[in-house]
């Protein structure tokens, strides 16, 4: 991977100046670099040429045309081959840090108001950007849920709306709020990216109860509630994959509490 972004850097006349971060089971690669006096940040995106296409592959550069949200902006992309398919993109490089270094949150955070305030403003003007893009279809979710929790919950998916789709605590800054990683939005079930901040956050139960707090109304909802179920659901198929094994326990206990007795 450390090759694939020398390659990219060397094809945009790149020179990287931080320390690389690989991605999720080491699919990507990331660093900030420079031109001369414009500093930008340069991502190598890996993966076998079956799966090296459709939406997740571009989604990064199809978010260019949102509005209203502080987010990166590729510049340039290219593409090449090396034994698997390698995608780099050039972008824009966001102030602050990612609030956590991990998907979860392990420790309590102190954000300022206006912080929770410019990350509810994003998410609803997130929510009304049109798009063809899918994050999660009807199918998807109903197979997801029952697979998990039999065929008692409800399924039914009753509003949609345009969701990032992996909100959690690495692709969040701070101080300045910021959004990153735009592979997978697109069209989901209504609260999908509070539910899913609400579940990476809990091992740290005040950003939790934060959070909760700050969406009760969309996740207390009819679509909210199918959208935890929907989200637990895919977290925890990652469990079975080797992930984030800490947060089994408290998605069990959230589970209870949104199935009840």
């Amino acid at each position: 991977m450390r090759e694939n972004l020398a390659t990219a850097a060397r094809l945009f006349g790149l020179a990287i100046t931080g320390e690389p971060i690989l991605g999720w089971r080491l699919r990507s690669i990331s660093a900030p670099a420079a031109r001369g006096t414009e500093h930008c940040w340069l991502r190598v995106v890996s993966q076998d040429p079956q799966w090296a296409h459709g939406e997740a592959w571009t989604g990064a550069l199809d978010a260019n045309h949102i509005a209203g949200i502080p987010k990166p902006r590729v510049l340039d992309v290219a593409e090449w081959e090396e034994g698997r398919k390698q995608r780099a993109e050039i972008m824009t490089l966001m102030p602050g840090r990612p609030c956590s270094p991990t998907d979860v949150l392990h420790a309590s955070i102190d954000l300022p108001p206006e912080w929770w305030t410019d990350l509810a403003q994003s998410l609803n003007s997130l929510a009304s950007t049109p798009t063809t893009r899918t994050n999660a279809d009807q199918n998807l979710v109903t197979i997801r849920i029952t697979e998990r929790f039999g065929d008692g919950p409800n399924t039914t998916v009753d509003e949609w709306e345009t969701v990032h789709g992996d909100l959690h605590w690495s692709n969040i800054t701070a101080p300045r709020f910021g959004l990153l990683d735009w592979e997978l939005w697109g069209r989901g079930p209504r609260g999908t990216d509070a539910a899913t901040l609400f579940c990476y956050s809990l091992l740290a139960p005040t950003v939790a109860a934060t959070v909760r707090d700050r969406f009760h109304e969309v996740l207390d909802s009819p679509s909210g509630r199918v959208a935890q179920l929907y989200v637990v659901a895919r977290l925890q198929r990652r469990i079975d994959g080797g992930d984030h094994l800490d947060l089994a326990e408290p998605l069990n206990d959230h589970v209870r509490d949104l199935l009840g007795p």
